[in-house]
């Protein structure tokens, strides 16, 4: 069945990790995403690496897996832009598109003449999305933004590591994914509003502007309050008990989400005590007596094994779990279940395939399709030239030898 973006063709000027998340997304849901790439370079996190894939025989091939992480269902052209002819070539294949995403640096484009003010009266039904570290406008618009310097100066990092340790970024490079994501959602809107009226629009998503959106619930207590929330590790600013806690061997999560689960937790742990100490009868009082809870529930849970209590919370609907090693989380049933990995086969693997991490988008009427496996460098140049411009095979020698593709 037909994803729900076939028929929309994409030109692909990103690079590194907000902008190709962005644009993989739009190609499992069907969009045919050319990735335009420096040709005997290509996209940066093709040299972020080790690690490589690897071949059928187990062997290092040249495709690191940063590139493999957000470039599935694309097709590589190799073009050059800082020509004036790679820029009229470009122009060519922006015309039978409907989508530009980029992600230079704020006015990058403009000196290729690819910038949204080159391209709008040309191509008044284009779209064409920006993404930057700080966006089109205001005093830091031209700066370069980072995945980890975002996650400083929106206050993540202020929040985020234990009460006696030092700001910490997230392992996972947030500020760049959830960029992706908002752009994904806003192209999305945008071709519905070119379906009803047949417009373009620019789109500009500053990273720095999506993580202060997602500083949401902190956000909205510091707003709400004047209070500059602190770190708290891992336990939750507005809900208690909800943290990490230790076992009699190991760790776990425990997050009780409201004051009934907090009583049959209080069963399970059997715990009459705490159930009916009044410090602790609804979570407003848990929150304002963490102090003294915490420790109570870090004794009881020292008592049992992780097993024992996750075991024990299932079966009286009090949400826990294990803290899983990456190892562990896709051998998990669940997530095999869920058809999180997926083998493709791969041009660089001699026969092989190469693993992916899949879309965890289920839709039951146009599901995602893994169509294509991350591209070799320049892989569909020519294939693309001639299916979508008609250049024939004289014309695409032409191009190579001047070093345009």
């Amino acid at each position: 069945m037909p994803g729900p973006l076939e028929g929309i063709r994409v030109f692909d000027l990103t690079r590194i990790l907000a902008g190709p998340s962005c644009t993989q997304m739009l190609a499992d849901l069907g969009a045919d995403v050319i990735k335009i790439e420096r040709a005997g370079a290509g996209d940066d996190t093709r040299k972020f690496a080790p690690p490589f894939i690897q071949d059928a025989n187990g062997e290092e091939t040249s495709e690191s897996a940063y590139f493999c992480a957000a470039n599935r269902n694309k097709r590589s052209v190799t073009l050059d832009i800082s020509k004036p002819e790679g820029q009229a070539l470009a122009k060519k294949l922006i015309a039978k598109s409907h989508v530009l995403v980029e992600n230079f640096k704020t006015g990058g484009l403009a000196k290729y003449g690819l910038g949204y003010d080159d391209l709008k009266d040309e191509f008044p039904g284009l779209i064409y999305c920006s993404i930057t570290g700080f966006g089109q406008t205001g005093p830091y618009a031209l700066r370069p933004g980072y995945d980890v310097l975002i996650q400083a100066m929106s206050g993540m990092m202020s929040v985020t590591g234990e009460p006696d340790g030092e700001p910490m970024k997230s392992a996972i490079p947030v500020a760049d994914l959830m960029a992706g994501m908002y752009a994904g959602v806003a192209i999305n809107a945008a071709l519905r509003h070119r379906e009803l009226t047949g417009e373009g629009q620019q789109i500009d998503i500053g990273m720095l502007d999506v993580m202060v959106a997602f500083s949401t619930v902190q956000g909205m207590n510091y707003l709400s309050t004047g209070n500059v929330p602190e770190r708290l590790g891992n336990a939750h600013p507005n809900i208690v008990p909800y943290q990490a806690f230790k076992t009699a061997d190991g760790a776990m999560i425990l997050a009780v989400g409201n004051d009934s689960q907090f009583q049959r937790f209080c069963d399970v742990a059997d715990a009459p005590d705490l159930a009916s100490d009044e410090r602790f009868a609804t979570n407003a009082l848990r929150l304002q007596n963490r102090e003294q809870i915490v420790p109570l529930v870090q004794d009881l849970l020292l008592k049992q094994p992780t097993q024992f209590w996750l075991e024990a919370l299932e079966a009286n609907s009090i949400s826990g779990g294990p803290i899983n090693k990456l190892d562990q989380v896709f051998a998990d049933p669940h997530v095999n279940a869920r058809g999180m990995k997926v083998e493709m086969d791969h041009p660089a693997t001699d026969g092989g395939k190469v693993t992916l991490i899949n879309s965890p988008m289920k839709l039951s009427g146009t599901p995602t399709e893994n169509r294509m496996a991350p591209p070799m460098l320049g892989q569909h140049t020519d294939e693309v030239l001639s299916e979508v411009l008609g250049m024939d095979d004289t014309e695409l020698a032409a191009l190579r030898d001047s070093g345009i593709i």
